[in-house]
């Protein structure tokens, strides 16, 4: 069975352009874990054998893109409000997975203190991608 991990690789290579993002993995099980100022912004695991990416979102939000797209459902061992879990699929294009880390990075920064937020979360804007 071939596993699509190409939502991961998308989500990881968006992770790593955002400024003092840092990828660490959790002392347990096989979670891939990225943060920001010490605050976890996206997760991937599989969960059973699927190759997932969780992420934080607004609550509004996540239940907007959790009705619109059936690859995207409440979050994997997180709360189900703030976070969602997004697998492969043909509703899941690259630039909503681009999206949607951003945004998720976004929450995050704009929750550190103003000191510690490596950008301003109002008005950061990532470059769209290439493809």
């Amino acid at each position: 069975m071939q596993i699509d991990k190409a939502v991961q690789d998308r989500a990881a290579a968006r992770a790593a352009e955002l400024p003092g993002s840092e990828h660490t993995h959790q002392f347990t099980g096989d979670w891939e874990v990225w943060k920001v100022g010490g605050k976890v912004f996206m997760l991937q695991t599989s969960m059973p054998g699927e190759p997932v990416v969780i992420l934080k979102a607004d609550p509004s939000d996540a239940e907007a893109l959790r009705a619109a797209h059936a690859s995207i459902s409440p979050g994997y061992h997180m709360n189900k409000k703030h976070w969602i879990t997004v697998r492969a699929g043909a509703d899941v294009e690259p630039a909503l997975v681009d999206n949607l880390v951003t945004e998720s990075y976004l929450l995050v920064v704009a929750g550190l203190p103003k000191q510690s937020r490596p950008v301003n979360p109002a008005s950061f804007r990532v470059p769209p991608s290439a493809d």
